[in-house]
């Protein structure tokens, strides 16, 4: 023997005199002289673990302890000894109470209290399997056969009568519960509710925002010279396409859509007519096209994006006339401008609008308008306003970008507006946008919106578009985030700017609406040149 092994011995046989149990390492009383053979059967406690028959269940072993149920088992017959088992089923056996052809007289007794005692306080770990088979040699072959009946019926009893959830919990432990498993314990009503309580809640299920109301800033003064950051990077929403993108798209994307895409122009809507007649007190709509409005409001008539000319930089030419003639404008009182992108700023339209008309851009803007001698031009940045007549114009954030020159990438801003007349009327002008957390914020900041212009078209290649343009799906969704009672779709039937067909973003934002459950009569799909006057 090795002097390792020698000092390994002499430390078990250290830890043996201090702890026999096994339970723990420190000092003890002196272990019982371990019982052998038959001694084994006849002494319970050898089956219930150090410590586990004390107090009243040393007394009194074949109670069941409160641990297990909270209740105590009637007392089993008197432990038997194992030297003389009877046999099965005879008449020993049942006046002694064992059931027939089930437990003996007095070995099968003594095993199945052993048995209970194993089954309350797991002493098959405490007792090994080397005693185990020690007992199990013991005795004749019908004292075997009458142990092993008796430890399987014991077991079987005091899984029903000692611990009735062992099974229950085994099962838990051992496979998932499934929806039919909590049905049936906690009732489908209380899953039902449980099931409304953590899966996520619909927008239109949601409890209204218990935010107090924002208290809107004093308007700035019109055309007061300022001096901004440049550029606005800092405002993007997400950033802009990289040489992966444009490398991507160089591949795969789409400018235009295809042949059979394009077959459905003859069917654009396109129903020019006269401008409704308005008082100072009625708001009115009439879309010139993509996102250019007449917006009739508080006795104003206000251009938003004006874009009258037949082609664009970039783009081919117009697929539909322009809704409205220029020559049938009455004068026109104030212009809004979302950013700079051609098809949202176009000069040559500019240039016919008087000099002195009050022109509300982004911050960064104006210059670009004063060059162009426009004496009336007031810059603002996100959440400012201004007002003119009685009106006032909010400039609120979008999920966009600006860019008109090599050198001017988000030079300006880009953005929104919101027109609120006196009588407390409301046009929200989305301008060109993506969809995301904006638009609940503006809704709570300008609530009781009447009406949101919002763009439907250009969002195909999506994975190139999604940042900066909303597809029709999301156009209602914004809708709802605004809170606004009715939505009039632009942006789209006008110019070729992606590559979805012509007629899509139409049966798109109708399905989507129906889907959201929303009132047909508050979607404002207008042909171009179509007008609709609010009537509050």
């Amino acid at each position: 023997m090795t002097e390792h092994h020698q000092s390994t011995t002499q430390q078990s046989a250290e830890l043996s005199e201090r702890d026999p149990t096994g339970e723990g390492t420190g000092p003890g009383p002196p272990a019982a002289p371990r019982a052998s053979g038959r001694e084994a059967f006849a002494a319970p406690d050898a089956f219930a673990g150090p410590g586990a028959r004390s107090g009243a269940a040393a007394a009194d072993p074949d109670r069941a302890p409160a641990a297990f149920g909270g209740s105590e088992l009637p007392a089993a017959p008197p432990v038997a000894s194992r030297d003389k088992p009877a046999a099965l089923g005879s008449p020993a056996s049942r006046e002694a109470g064992a059931e027939p052809g089930s437990l003996g007289s007095g070995a099968a007794r003594e095993a199945d209290a052993a048995g209970r005692v194993a089954a309350r306080d797991g002493t098959d770990r405490a007792v090994g399997f080397a005693a185990r088979a020690e007992a199990g040699s013991l005795g004749s072959g019908a004292a075997r056969e009458a142990d092993a009946a008796g430890r399987a019926a014991a077991r079987d009893r005091a899984d029903r009568a000692v611990r009735p959830v062992t099974r229950a919990e085994a099962d838990r432990a051992v496979r998932p519960v499934t929806r039919a498993d909590a049905d049936r314990a906690v009732g489908p009503a209380v899953r039902a509710e449980a099931d409304r309580a953590v899966r996520p809640v619909a927008r239109d299920q949601a409890a209204p925002l218990s935010r107090p109301p924002v208290v809107l800033p004093a308007p700035r003064p019109l055309g007061e010279p300022r001096i901004w950051p440049r550029p606005f990077l800092d405002r993007l929403t997400s950033p802009l396409p990289g040489i992966r993108a444009f490398a991507r798209f160089a591949r795969e994307g789409a400018l235009r859509p295809r042949p059979e895409g394009l077959a459905d122009i003859p069917r654009l809507p396109f129903e020019p007519g006269p401008l409704p007649v308005v008082d100072a007190g009625t708001v009115a709509l009439t879309w010139a096209g993509h996102a250019s409005w007449v917006i009739r409001i508080g006795g104003l008539t206000v251009l938003t994006d004006p874009v009258w000319s037949r082609k664009i930089l970039g783009t081919p030419a117009r697929i539909t006339p322009v809704g409205v003639a220029w020559d049938a404008l009455p004068p026109v009182d104030a212009v809004v401008i979302s950013h700079n992108h051609y098809d949202h700023l176009d000069a040559p339209t500019i240039a016919r609008l008087p000099r002195d008309t009050a022109v509300f851009v982004p911050a960064g803007l104006g210059r670009w308008f004063r060059r162009r001698r426009f004496t009336r031009v007031t810059e603002l940045d996100w959440w400012e306003a201004a007002e003119t007549g009685g009106v006032r114009f909010d400039f609120v954030p979008a999920h966009h970008w600006s860019k008109r020159r090599l050198n001017d990438t988000c030079r300006s801003l880009w953005g929104g507006w919101v027109l609120t007349d006196q009588a407390g009327q409301r046009v929200y002008f989305a301008g060109d946008t993506g969809y995301g957390h904006w638009f609940s914020r503006i809704g709570h900041r300008y609530p009781g919106i009447d009406v949101a212009l919002l763009p439907i078209g250009a969002y195909d290649p999506r994975w190139w578009l999604r940042d900066v343009h909303c597809n029709p799906e999301e156009a209602v969704q914004a809708a709802q985030d605004l809170g606004a009672r009715r939505m009039a779709p632009m942006h789209w039937a006008t110019f070729l700017l992606s590559a979805e067909p012509v007629m899509e973003p139409l049966t798109r934002v109708r399905n989507a609406w129906e889907a959201a459950g929303l009132a047909r009569e508050d979607l404002w799909d207008l042909p171009v040149g179509g007008s609709r006057v609010l009537d509050v």
